[in-house]
């Protein structure tokens, strides 16, 4: 009898806190150009204890992706629950963001909550309402405390103290969302700050990726990427802090993640394994059941929005936002089991459009993918274009660094370097990554004279989805991703004007990128 009233008490207790009216408060952290390096998956050169902890007390991803490994096409996907080649202007990078398309920063502030961001939300890019006024796609800015940066490449934005100042202007009663927004670790870096400033030392780094050449240039470049990435966790670490301080750290949903992968050649603005694949941590003490587990289903960017919606309790219908593609990932909060949850979230689509500019008549460099099982499918539409950007207006599509410099330079000195082929060459129209035995992506078995069947299956899949998702690319619209005006009015039609012999300012790369001939 006893037992049975302890059970009909507990679950009298579930029911009334799973009806409980008062949604959580959400923590949305997104680093900038931070790739699958964390202290939580076995990195040794990154140290990240405070996202580590998310993962300890709450739930470590191991397969995320962005569908787009690019800051305004990635964040596009975010903030709608939609594939790129579902936004529209939105799929490109420095665009007009569409009207049509709200984010679920909007969809709260009109549903009551408390909305902000500090630093960078969706961009860069332009958004405005139909009167041209600026939208909050993430929410009201707060930016007016900084602070001495440790290094010339590091913003000097206190997040943490902008955090605190938001929970200060947070209406009592209300819930609220906050969009923790660094510009940690894009570039650029102070080089030889992971060094000189944060005690790394080049041998820590355990393997350096086969696209590059492992020597002194590249293992610095690295670690001050690491630095800047550490610097990104100690503000993270202040906001935990400040959580538990005001005794709102057990009701308030917290996701770390990054954009795009790291801004090297061949990673962030590319497709495959290491511009798509994330590091991803949910934090939710009060209803993450059997916290400390590892998950290993597939989980795309587009499953945020309805996740987000879900923990708010709001219908997607009522948000006023287009219908979405992604699925909530709630029911691995409540799920205790570790690896494979759900295995019906057994693959990610990825692809991109127009990144930077570059190519003539403003073009990009159109992919479409899946990654599945292990393996890496990519159909390049366009195989005739430089994938990086045209050598000679500085392959654009690829953020100056010195890797990039010390691969363009032994070019220059031997046309048959590996790297810059690897990094900067033409490819071909199809490719396909076997992970578990080229995790590296440099064996194309595409190019292999055998048929594969499973390339073939991953290819139908694809384009059945792509279809259905209703692609301009699968029904012969795709230039129309080209046609579609770049905000940055000083750079439209770069390589016309740049080969007509204009001086055109291009401070993302370095002017010994610019090919001679």
């Amino acid at each position: 009898m006893k037992s049975l009233l302890t059970a009909f008490l507990f679950l009298s207790l579930t029911c009334l806190h799973a009806a409980s009216p008062t949604p959580p408060n959400i923590l949305f952290a997104l680093a900038d150009d931070w790739g699958y390096h964390a202290g939580a998956y076995g990195t040794k050169w990154v140290q990240t204890p405070n996202f580590d902890r998310v993962a300890r007390e709450g739930l470590l991803f191991t397969h995320a992706y962005t569908p787009s490994a690019k800051c305004a096409p990635s964040r596009a996907c975010i903030i709608t629950g939609r594939n790129p080649c579902q936004l529209k202007e939105a799929a490109n990078h420095i665009c007009y963001f569409p009207q049509e398309f709200k984010s679920w920063g909007e969809a709260l502030t009109e549903h009551g909550w408390f909305v902000g961001f500090t630093q960078k939300g969706w961009g860069p890019g332009e958004a405005k309402d139909g009167e041209g006024k600026p939208r909050l796609l993430t929410g009201i800015a707060f930016n007016q405390h900084k602070a001495p940066p440790p290094t010339t490449g590091i913003s000097n934005n206190d997040y943490a103290a902008n955090f605190s100042a938001f929970l200060d202007a947070a209406p009592a009663g209300k819930p609220w969302c906050f969009w923790y927004g660094s510009v940690e670790p894009h570039r650029g870096y102070e080089y030889g700050s992971g060094v000189a400033k944060g005690g790394k030392q080049l041998t820590d780094i355990d393997h350096v990726p086969g696209s590059w050449p492992d020597n002194e240039t590249v293992r610095n470049d690295m670690l001050d990427y690491a630095y800047e990435i550490e610097h990104f966790d100690r503000h993270l670490g202040r906001m935990l802090a400040e959580l538990e301080k005001r005794g709102q750290l057990a009701n308030t949903l917290i996701i770390v993640t990054s954009d795009n992968g790291m801004p090297f050649p061949r990673s962030k603005g590319n497709s495959g394994e290491m511009p798509n694949h994330l590091p991803f941590a949910v934090m939710w003490p009060s209803h993450v059941a059997k916290p400390g587990r590892t998950v290993d289903d597939y989980i795309s960017f587009v499953d945020i929005a309805p996740t987000l919606m879900e923990v708010a309790g709001l219908e997607w219908s009522a948000t006023g936002m287009a219908p979405t593609v992604g699925h909530s990932f709630t029911s691995i909060f409540r799920s205790e089991k570790s690896g494979i949850v759900d295995a019906t979230r057994d693959h990610v689509l990825i692809g991109r459009e127009r990144n930077d500019i570059g190519r003539p008549h403003d073009e990009g460099y159109p992919i479409r993918g899946i990654i599945k099982g292990g393996y890496v499918y990519l159909e390049n539409f366009e195989p005739t274009r430089w994938p990086a950007g045209n050598p000679e207006t500085g392959y654009l599509d690829c953020d100056g660094s010195p890797t990039k410099t010390f691969i363009l330079e032994a070019h220059r000195k031997d046309a048959s370097d590996i790297f810059w082929q690897r990094c900067f060459g033409m490819r071909p129209g199809e490719e396909f990554y076997d992970l578990g035995h080229d995790p590296d992506c440099l064996n194309n078995l595409a190019l292999a004279p055998q048929s594969n069947s499973m390339q073939s299956s991953l290819r139908e899949q694809l384009l059945a989805e792509l279809r259905a998702q209703a692609d301009p690319r699968m029904n012969g619209q795709g230039a129309v991703f080209d046609q579609y005006l770049h905000s940055n009015k000083a750079h439209v039609g770069f390589y016309e004007r740049y080969m007509a012999g204009e001086k055109i300012p291009a401070p993302w790369v370095n002017a010994t990128d610019f090919e001679k001939k």
